[in-house]
């Protein structure tokens, strides 16, 4: 098989590759220097020059010729006006490399980036990094003493970073601490809430598109928000402020005001200038949480800003700018509202680019228990104490959290506040089977006034319709508060101490297995009955 020709493509120096006229060949010349290499055969050398410097390179291509007759010369005119003028050099470059005809299968290209400019040597990195020249780069570098026969040293440098071992784990720790810091710390079990992440993680860094946050109240759109914010600077990606607003609290004129402001005297009441929450977002991210519930006119004007970044503030004359990156935030479907003619459909589409769903925490059972890690975490840092659970009261709440009792409407609201709730009351630091009974007590208490369906111990899987009917409304809830306590029990013996808690205290001989187990008894039910469902 015929090994592949080597072709080096590179700038002349005007500067370096000069010399000093007859003198030139007591200088360390990089263009003429790499050709002197024993161990670097150069089949070709693509020479770029700007059209001032012709006599050059031809005398560079003259003593190529001296030191390395093997190696064809080849001149090539690049024209641009100012060396210094990023804009025009990449650009004069790229249409180079557009046209050049590159033959992969029988060449091997090397870019060097010693001579020409410092624009110039960026722009052949951009070019080569971007695979547009399919190729290496060879970077060259004078000896220290130069002594005329010297050609100094040179280095071949491949872009793919995956072949670099440290860099490449460097990165890859890198991503992992971005994914990490967007969880908010939590390390997630939930594969795909993981890969949700993930992809999110990368739009953050890589666009400055609007995205569109969906799921339900308490799904944790507004922390993770302020994460992809705080990842953005982190990156430099932006530079301004976090302006957050829930647009279910605005109404009327108080929205265009809140949002676009209003210049002195635009309304009864406008006593001052009021810049609005889009130019405060100047350079930085506006939050719209709830956007559907945006008012249509209000729409309109949001998806002008979005599209040309300017927007009229109420009462004024002129136009004001800002340049800001926008998430969006909402637990409707949006696309419903377009066919009941509540929201734009134009703006939709102006804000549909980057979508994600985020489920709610009944759909993420599996990150129930690192998020009462987390809770617990976060409780310790605001009220500087260190709350722990016992192991049966871990596994008591975790039972529950996990069932299909535990409906979680409000999402991690509740369990925020139901953590919360338990550490408060934790006496000793330490959270107790008690503790977590009163806990599930208020937990499904409050759902069954949201109107969840809360099974409320599945009375309905243990009793049949005839005998649900027959049951007065006040046995019916006790009822399914002692199935429910049953169920997330390890020991009947647990159950009882849980159900009669108070009224054991004042029994001088305690059995509270016989009082539970004959409860259950009238109803016709029994323990190894309810663990076996």
């Amino acid at each position: 098989m015929n090994q592949k020709k080597l072709v080096v493509i590179g700038f002349l120096g005007a500067t370096l590759d000069a010399g000093k006229g007859p003198g030139r060949w007591e200088k360390w010349r990089p263009s003429v220097a790499l050709c002197q290499h024993d161990n670097l055969l150069v089949d070709r050398f693509e020479l770029l020059y700007q059209e001032k410097f012709t006599e050059l390179g031809q005398v560079v291509l003259e003593d190529i010729a001296t030191v390395s007759p093997e190696t064809q010369v080849e001149l090539k005119l690049v024209n641009f006006q100012d060396p210094w003028d990023f804009e025009e050099v990449y650009a004069v470059l790229f249409e180079w490399v557009r046209g050049y005809e590159f033959d992969v299968d029988h060449e091997e290209y090397l870019i060097h980036i010693t001579t020409g400019t410092h624009v110039a040597q960026i722009c052949l990195f951009l070019l080569t990094e971007s695979h547009h020249f399919p190729g290496k780069l060879l970077q060259t570098a004078p000896p220290k003493r130069y002594r005329g026969d010297d050609p100094g040293t040179f280095t071949i440098i491949d872009l793919d970073l995956s072949k670099y071992g440290r860099i490449a784990s460097r990165f890859a720790q890198e991503q992992q601490e971005s994914l990490t810091f967007l969880k908010s710390g939590i390390e997630t079990r939930d594969p795909a809430f993981n890969k949700l992440i993930e992809q999110i993680e990368k739009v953050a860094i890589a666009s400055k598109a609007p995205m569109l946050l969906m799921g339900p109240t308490g799904a944790g759109k507004s922390r993770l928000a302020k994460r992809i914010y705080e990842l953005k600077r982190a990156r430099h990606v932006l530079e301004g402020r976090f302006v957050e607003v829930n647009c279910a609290t605005l109404r009327g004129d108080t929205a265009m005001s809140t949002l676009f402001g209003h210049v002195k005297g635009a309304f009864t009441g406008a006593v001052n200038n009021r810049p609005g929450l889009l130019r405060q977002a100047n350079h930085g991210l506006l939050f719209l949480d709830e956007i559907g519930e945006l008012g249509l006119d209000e729409q309109a004007m949001l998806l002008r800003a979005l599209e040309d970044k300017t927007f009229l503030p109420m009462g004024a004359d002129h136009e004001t700018d800002s340049d800001f990156q926008l998430i969006a935030g909402t637990n409707r479907d949006l696309h419903r509202s377009v066919a009941e003619g509540k929201f734009r459909e134009d703006l939709l589409a102006r804000i549909n680019l980057w979508t994600f769903h985020l489920p709610g925490l009944k759909d993420r059972r599996a990150d129930i228990e690192p998020n009462i890690a987390y809770e617990l975490d976060e409780f310790a840092r605001r009220n500087g104490s260190q709350i722990v659970f016992t192991n049966e009261a871990r596994r008591q709440f975790l039972k529950f959290a996990l069932s299909a009792e535990a409906v979680w409407s409000g999402n991690f609201r509740d369990l925020n506040a139901a953590v919360t709730r338990m550490a408060t009351l934790a006496e000793g630091g330490r959270v107790t089977p008690e503790d977590v009974a009163d806990e599930i007590k208020r937990l499904t208490r409050s759902w069954q006034g949201s109107g969840e369906p809360v099974q409320r111990g599945g009375l309905e899987q243990v009793l049949e319709p005839e005998q649900l009917a027959a049951l007065d409304r006040f046995d019916r809830v006790q009822l399914a508060d002692v199935v429910a306590v049953c169920r997330t029990a390890a020991t009947l013996s647990e159950a009882g101490r849980l159900l009669f808690s108070t009224s054991r205290e004042r029994k001088k001989n305690t059995n509270d297995a016989d009082r539970l187990r004959k409860y259950l008894a009238r109803f016709g039910l029994s323990w190894n009955a309810l663990k076996g469902i």
